[in-house]
């Protein structure tokens, strides 16, 4: 039992509110987190989930994201009474408990984690459904009546979402080409018309949990806001959200055309192709964006976990995502075929070199420590692995990529940060000579040193090889 939760003040609570005069059971911590915690157990012969902010922090207090929970609570009655299928809200936390800010819900069954549900078949009659599940729950939360809602959410149109994105990105330092292209790309092409739903801003594999029959609960609602409902239907197809089913472009398990018929189906309307590829793009380079937050997070000893700092290096897949999705609507003629392979080892000969040190380290990392570690510490070791494995790549083949690069804008006509700007400003766009070609053989250079089994990698090989 964690002390920082008094078995006793919860007993008081249940006791009170839930009136069955037991005491609480199998007290658990499911997620942690400095600032959000949940909390599992039993009462009465049910289970339930607390989901609270310590004793001590307040909604109010720099530094949380989302929604109050107070808001996420009435947010969830509603969807349920829309027809979600959401976890039922069955107690709030009030001052006067003692147990902080939050609210006790009902504890859904099945499973969360995509690596254990797509391609399971386990889950194979789920996967069947998950298409046009989504889409009705998705449509159930769109269809929420917006004077219904709480007054204290969020709107904030296209060109101010782009431009928040932009702004986090230029305050850290942002310096990749691509995303500069995106940035201005995404400006040039909002949609006219401003649609404003309720949108649940994080729904996704992994924020489902999914029985072998489908979906047993939609988690997760301190995202939602007052939002476009494409958004919702093109973040659930945002690349890194196919968990290396990369091709199944709807999260994984289908086609984004299902997908959207589906949404129409329920909804009686039609998506718009055009809005969903803004959204999509859009939604491509806001993950992008958050990975260079998490490792500016890291840098300014906000959160000095190892694994903030891997994530930080997986700007390198937004490059590929990127530069797939615009070549779906680039002119053939610029997506020219590369002669670019994956590059081999260097069979090295003399004094031991950088890379066979970290090599060394994380043989032993794997071999040694791993076996006998397990839960969150093991977690952690394959970070660790995963750490050494990008510097061991970094010592390999950075000096070469880097003179490669060098020579490619020396070609072009400009230096990095110049490059930048020019795209940031609009006066190139990627039919400038040599333009193109670099912008793919760059991401293919950084995403070969930051994550080589990343799916979109191999797609993209596939796509671009002569």
């Amino acid at each position: 039992m964690d002390q920082s939760l008094s078995e006793q003040k919860l007993s008081d609570f249940c006791n009170r509110i839930l009136g069955s005069g037991s005491a609480p059971s199998g007290l658990r911590r499911l997620s942690g987190g400095a600032s959000m915690e949940s909390w599992a157990f039993e009462y009465g012969g049910e289970e339930f989930v607390l989901r609270r902010l310590p004793v001590g922090i307040s909604s109010d207090d720099e530094g949380l994201s989302g929604i109050p929970l107070a808001t996420q609570a009435d947010i969830i009655d509603l969807a349920v009474c829309s027809g979600v299928t959401a976890p039922i809200v069955r107690a709030r936390l009030t001052p006067e408990d003692g147990l902080g800010e939050g609210f006790v819900m009902e504890k859904a069954d099945g499973e969360t984690l995509p690596h254990k549900i797509l391609g399971n078949p386990e889950y194979a009659e789920a996967e069947s459904k998950l298409t046009d599940q989504c889409a009705a729950e998705l449509w159930n939360i769109h269809n929420i009546e917006l004077e219904d809602l709480p007054d204290n959410l969020e709107y904030l149109p296209p060109l101010e979402l782009i431009g928040k994105q932009k702004d986090k990105y230029d305050e850290i330092g942002g310096a990749i080409p691509i995303y500069e292209y995106a940035f201005r790309w995404l400006r040039e092409n909002i949609p006219s018309d401003h649609i404003k739903t309720l949108v649940h801003g994080d729904f996704r594999m992994g924020n489902l949990m999914i029985v072998p029959s489908g979906i047993s609960a939609v988690l997760d609602w301190e995202l939602a806001r007052l939002g476009d409902p494409v958004h919702d239907l093109a973040y659930l197809c945002t690349p890194s959200w196919r968990f290396g089913h990369y091709k199944k472009v709807a999260g994984g398990f289908d086609s984004a055309e299902a997908l959207l018929t589906a949404y129409a189906r329920h909804s009686g309307k039609a998506v718009d192709p055009d809005r969903f590829r803004f959204w999509l793009i859009y939604s491509t380079l806001w993950w992008g964006v958050t990975c260079l937050v998490m490792g500016e997070i890291w840098r300014s000893h906000g959160d000095r976990s190892l694994e903030r700092t891997v994530i930080g290096r997986r700007v390198s897949e937004v490059e590929i995502d990127l530069a797939l999705l615009f070549e779906e609507i680039l002119p053939p003629e610029t997506c020219t075929p590369l002669d670019w392979h994956p590059p081999a080892l260097p069979a090295n000969r003399g004094e031991i070199v950088y890379d066979e040190l970290l090599t060394a380290l994380g043989e032993w990392n794997q071999e040694i420590v791993q076996p006998d570690l397990k839960g969150h510490d093991r977690f952690q070791s394959k970070v660790a692995g995963n750490a050494l494995g990008i510097a061991r790549r970094q010592a390999s083949y950075g000096p070469r990529f880097q003179a490669a690069a060098k020579e490619r804008l020396a070609a072009i006509g400009f230096d990095h940060g110049q490059l930048c700007t020019r795209l940031s400003q609009g006066d190139i766009d990627a039919q400038y000579p040599g333009l193109w070609d670099h912008l793919r053989l760059s991401a293919l250079e950084r995403l070969t040193i930051d994550q080589p089994k990343y799916a979109g990698l191999k797609v993209a090989l596939s796509k671009w090889s002569q």
